[in-house]
């Protein structure tokens, strides 16, 4: 190497930039770097050039630094990252002769920007760590150009540094348990101002995901988290007001639903036996689906996978018997269903005030006066949002609660309830509610087609045919489709039921293909005429 003097500065500038395209020779140079102590040496000549304001040696020193960086050796990062380094390897590449006037970037990394201490870090080894991380990622993220699609992978070994550094960090944050039990006082406690448990939310949230999304840790994490008691904490953060906290805790708890399905169902199994108030998890997630500010946006979807997870026999049975999931899904079809058919009900008073005087719990009592504000308003997008995601969760407890949902929905004349949601100016809810019906007429049951019969409830799908005239949209699939289903499929109790009640309104209707259905009826009427002879 060069001897690191000013007036060498150029001769050191055309050596890095020579060994940019061979991988050999930039670990050559890279391990005379390290063994002759030379970063600090050029990090000490830009001392000099910046008291002096020697503007052609800080330019310099800016294309040195920058392509030992871009050497991309581990063996450097240690010493160029470290507490006595990084702030002149900062300010090195502040001197960029492409700008007129000198980056800010070690004003801003002391003075504008702090790493926020959500829970105090006692370990000074740990602190140093976290603050080496930090500073190696305001260099990647910021200063250091964006690489070109040609580029990519060029700084892989600063990339794999900076993660492998995080991992680190996590692990032996997880090993204090002094440190996890601090997120969980500070987190249940009334206390604990509003922001700080935003933040501390945020941190947890990525403190979670990195541990449930590695497959080595994950079963001694959720491990601790339970013990921790994790289900509890998330039950009550989700019933917070602060929207970031409840977004947060529900990420949370989709993580666990994925990553450790059994720990989520034992507990819910267990708090469906043993509590009979209404302020449980599996309550929480209801309310955030039917209430929430704003469906689109506020993880109704996500939401709606928990639930689906929480309520499939299949995922139930890995844990339970037969037995215990009959057990459990009494318990919802009693206690925790009408919660989540609350805004399709909403229709009567009596039918609210029979739904609040189920409740036990008052904070539920005050949730239902709150939710029958929201759906008596005009139909707005709001609320057909909310209407729509309650309505695919009910189709699909017609197809996974067959017993249950069967009697629920003649109980309540839930499927009259919903229909009139056809006529919404919502097109999606109007296609959930026709959904609905669809997934009731593809179960192929005799009790479900007498009391589509019975309850004349095929009408306002007729009206829908007729409502909608030629228009060709999703509506008019859905609709041809239902009543193809019906006429592949012979089932005779509803093909006599339309011929003999909506003959005149259908027989116009060419895409319904109602001549079919008057066939197949008129063929069953002669088998049956045969039989009597």
């Amino acid at each position: 190497l060069p001897a690191c003097e000013l007036h060498r500065l150029g001769e050191i500038a055309d050596l890095v930039a020579s060994v940019r395209f061979s991988r050999v020779e930039k670990e050559k140079l890279a391990l005379a770097l390290k063994n002759e102590g030379y970063i600090p040496k050029l990090l000490q000549l830009f001392q000099v050039c910046e008291n002096v304001k020697n503007t052609e040696g800080l330019h310099l020193l800016f294309d040195i630094v920058r392509g030992i960086l871009y050497l991309d050796e581990a063996i450097l990062f240690e010493v160029m990252f470290s507490d006595e380094c990084i702030l002149d390897v900062v300010g090195c590449l502040e001197y960029d002769p492409c700008l007129t006037q000198p980056g800010l970037h070690r004003e801003f990394l002391t003075k504008i920007t702090k790493l926020q201490e959500v829970i105090p870090v006692k370990d000074p080894v740990l602190r140093q760590k976290i603050c080496q991380t930090s500073g190696a990622q305001y260099i990647q993220d910021i200063i250091l150009p964006n690489p070109s699609s040609s580029e990519e992978g060029v700084l892989s070994t600063l990339t794999f540094f900076i993660s492998s550094s995080k991992k680190e960090i996590l692990c032996e944050l997880q090993k204090d348990e002094e440190f996890l039990h601090e997120v969980f006082a500070q987190l249940t406690n009334e206390a604990t101002a509003s922001e700080q448990r935003c933040e501390l939310m945020k941190f947890f949230k990525k403190f979670c995901a990195f541990f449930l999304m590695s497959s080595e840790r994950r079963d001694e994490f959720l491990q601790t988290l339970a013990k921790l008691g994790i289900l509890p904490t998330l039950e009550m953060l989700m019933g917070m007001d602060d929207q970031q906290v409840r977004s947060s805790a529900t990420d949370i708890l989709s993580y666990l639903v994925e990553f450790g399905p059994v720990m989520v169902q034992e507990f819910v199994m267990q708090e469906a036996r043993q509590n009979e108030n209404d302020t449980q998890l599996i309550i929480e997630v209801i309310k955030q689906i039917t209430c929430s500010p704003d469906p689109e946006f506020g993880g109704n979807n996500q939401l709606m996978d928990i639930l689906r997870a929480l309520i499939d026999p299949e995922k139930i049975l890995v844990t339970a018997s037969h037995l215990e999931l009959f057990e459990f899904l009494d318990i919802f079809y009693d206690r925790y269903i009408h919660v989540l058919t609350a805004p399709l009900l909403a229709d009567t008073s009596e039918e609210w005030y029979e739904i609040a005087t189920e409740c036990i719990d008052t904070t539920l009592f005050i949730f239902f006066l709150q939710l029958k504000a929201l759906i008596f308003l005009v139909d707005n997008y709001q609320t057909a949002e909310i209407l729509a995601s309650v309505l695919e969760l009910l189709s699909f407890c017609v197809e996974q609660h067959k017993y249950h949902m069967k009697i629920y929905i003649f109980k309540k004349d839930l499927l009259r309830r919903t229909l009139p949601l056809m006529k919404s100016k919502h097109k999606f809810l109007a296609l959930c509610s026709l959904r609905f019906m669809r997934k009731i007429v593809g179960m192929k049951d005799e009790l479900y087609n007498r009391y589509i019969t019975l309850g004349n409830l095929f009408e306002p799908v007729v009206n829908a045919v007729l409502d909608n005239g030629n228009r060709y949209n999703l509506i008019r699939s859905a609709l041809m489709e239902l009543f193809e289903f019906i006429q592949r499929e012979d089932i005779q109790f509803l093909i006599a039921h339309i011929v003999e009640n909506f003959s005149d309104a259908l027989e116009s209707v060419k895409y319904i293909q109602f001549q079919e259905l008057k066939t197949k009826y008129e063929q069953e009427k002669d088998q049956q005429k045969q039989k009597m002879n």
